[in-house]
Order: C-alpha cells, then sequence, then structure tokens
C-alpha cells in the first residue's frame, strides 16, 4: 500500500477499492477493500481495526472481521446506525461495489494475548467482527483452544451466525438471542465466577455488556481481561446544541452547528487539528481548553484533565463559548 501524504500525527492513507459489499445480517454490511494494483495487502494480527474515510467525509474505525492469514483483503462490517453520527449511514447508503475509499493501515489495541493458554470471546452484536477474525487465525494456527459466547438481539441480526454454527465453530460457540428484552439478557456470572487459570477474556459490544463483564471479572488476574471499545454511546448524553468556539491564538470565531463536531466545523473553517480514531477514544485530537462548560464525550482524559482539555472529535459545549488554545 502506497499512503498518501498526512500529518506525522496522523494515520497513513491509501485508496483501497470495494471489491465486494453484501448483506451480512439484517442492517449490517460486509465490505471486502482491495488494492487497485497490489495483490496482497500489509499484514495484520486478529483484532485489528482500520480507519476509514467514509463518503460523508466523517472518518470512523472498524474491525477487520477476516482471516489475517487471506491478504488479498481487508475485510470489514458495519452495522447502520440510524442514531448514530452519519459514518455507518454513510458506508451502508452511500458506498457500492466499485468505490475507492481512503483507509488507514491496520492498527492493533485488541491483539490476542500471546501466553495465553485458553480464550474466551463474548460478543455482542457488531462487536463479533474482531473476534471473528480472531477466532479464524486461532483455527488455522491450533495454538490454543477457543470459546464464543455471542449475544444478540435475534438471529436475523446476528452477523456470521451461518459461519459460526458450522462444524468448524459449532462446537466452541454458544449463541443466545435476548429479543432486544434486558429482562432476557444472558446471564454470565456462572461462566466469570471462577476465573481459569491461563485463559484471557475478550469482550467487544455495547456498552451495558462490556461493563457487565467488567464488574463480574474484578477478581481475575490483571491483565487476562481485554476489551474493545470505539466510542461512548451517544444517548448517555444531552441532545447536541450550537454553539461557538473562540481560538485564542488567532481570535477566530467557529460556529459549530448541532449536526457537526467540534473537529468538523474547525476543518471547514481550514483549522488543522489531527485526528485518528474521530471517536474520542485515541487522544490525536487532545486539543487546550481555556474555558468553557464542556461535556466531556471521550474515553482518554482524566478528571484532572478535562479541566484544560477537549477531545474535539466528540465533546461539546453544553452551553455557551468554548475558548480554545488555538
Amino acid at each position: 500500500m502506497q499512503p498518501t501524504e498526512t500529518p506525522t500525527s496522523e494515520p497513513a492513507f491509501s485508496p483501497l477499492v470495494v471489491a465486494r459489499k453484501w448483506a451480512l445480517a439484517r442492517g449490517t454490511f460486509g465490505f471486502a477493500l482491495v488494492h487497485p494494483q497490489v495483490a496482497r495487502l500489509a499484514a495484520f494480527a486478529a483484532g485489528s481495526h482500520l480507519t476509514v474515510q467514509t463518503p460523508s467525509g466523517v472518518r470512523r474505525n472498524y474491525s477487520l472481521c477476516s482471516d489475517p492469514a487471506d491478504l488479498s483483503n481487508y475485510g470489514i462490517a458495519v452495522k447502520r446506525d440510524a442514531q448514530g453520527r452519519g459514518g455507518s449511514i454513510s458506508m451502508a447508503d452511500d458506498v457500492q461495489e466499485g468505490d475507492t475509499l481512503l483507509v488507514s493501515a491496520p492498527r492493533n489495541n485488541f491483539a490476542l494475548a500471546p501466553r495465553a493458554k485458553a480464550h474466551l470471546f463474548i460478543a455482542g452484536g457488531i462487536g463479533i467482527t474482531p473476534i471473528y477474525s480472531m477466532m479464524q487465525h486461532l483455527r488455522g494456527a491450533g495454538d490454543a483452544p477457543f470459546k464464543l459466547i455471542y449475544c444478540s438481539r435475534d438471529a436475523e441480526s446476528t452477523a456470521f451466525l451461518v459461519e459460526l454454527q458450522s462444524s468448524a465453530y459449532n462446537s466452541a460457540v454458544r449463541v443466545h438471542h435476548d429479543g432486544g428484552n434486558a429482562a432476557q439478557a444472558l446471564d454470565l456470572w456462572p461462566v466469570l465466577e471462577r476465573p481459569q487459570t491461563g485463559t484471557h477474556v475478550y469482550c467487544c459490544g455495547p456498552a451495558p455488556l462490556m461493563d457487565a463483564v467488567a464488574d463480574m471479572t474484578g477478581h481475575w488476574a490483571p491483565g487476562t481481561i481485554h476489551f474493545e471499545r470505539f466510542g461512548v454511546t451517544a444517548s448517555s448524553f444531552a441532545a447536541n446544541q450550537p454553539f461557538v468556539a473562540r481560538l485564542r491564538r488567532s481570535a477566530a470565531l467557529v460556529d459549530v452547528a448541532a449536526t457537526q463536531t467540534l473537529l468538523e466545523a474547525l476543518r471547514a473553517g481550514g483549522h488543522k487539528v489531527s485526528s485518528s480514531c474521530e471517536s474520542g477514544t485515541c487522544g490525536s485530537c487532545r486539543t487546550g481548553l481555556l474555558s468553557g462548560e464542556v461535556e466531556h464525550r471521550d474515553m482518554v482524559l482524566s478528571p484532572d484533565e478535562q479541566t484544560s482539555q477537549i477531545m474535539v472529535c466528540v465533546s461539546r459545549s453544553k452551553g455557551g463559548e468554548l475558548v480554545l488554545d488555538l
């Protein structure tokens, strides 16, 4: 892959072609991305993710769900979220086979533990994507046994259900459908009550599932519990309101619409701000905050840091003007 030039604090992006787009499940689409000239893409490890610039111009992180042994394409899965910030809608509605997308090199914050004797995967909804890649790798390598607990609303919305119910994985997979009813959620305590020596737990899915797993594994050995988090749940915050950001160094005023992120408004005004994940998880867009009341929506800043810094990709004003050190 030959990357396009970007600031050194941002990931390098390359043009990849959508060789295939297909329905994985209700509301979820699979994409196979290939290089227009090179037969084999750069290697990646199971658990890796890509940053994709969607047709709407926003960047979103998507886990690789394909087999790391197959470098003919990068496989990702996108669930269309009508209540999201537009990235998944753009991917689901606007991207067609043959289109070219700018895509970053793979990065991994959710790697398999190399010394684990066994792996327990817990997935919820679209959180299956990095875990399915891990399972394909482990099945091919034969390094360590694994089990999967996969929670979803119903069979129709369950990505990779056919593959996971095949003879290759069926004996290691437990699928639970809750019908969207919290009262029917799977009780994971019997599984997690007793730590298993040498076993590592990997969880990816909705925040309530990951919070529950975190609560139930506090007594496990340090370093044996792993989470993949790509952002915060927008429904837990107040509705977006327009506001103004004042830039101290340039004295510029930037109007931020309710439908924009602060980062998008800054860039629209010609102000350069580094970013990567654009979901509040990587810290690349950390910006000095001089005054104003912020609703912090990131997963990076400590309470002390929140008084003087802001992640402009997701956080915004609670009301009134923000003054930024830009």
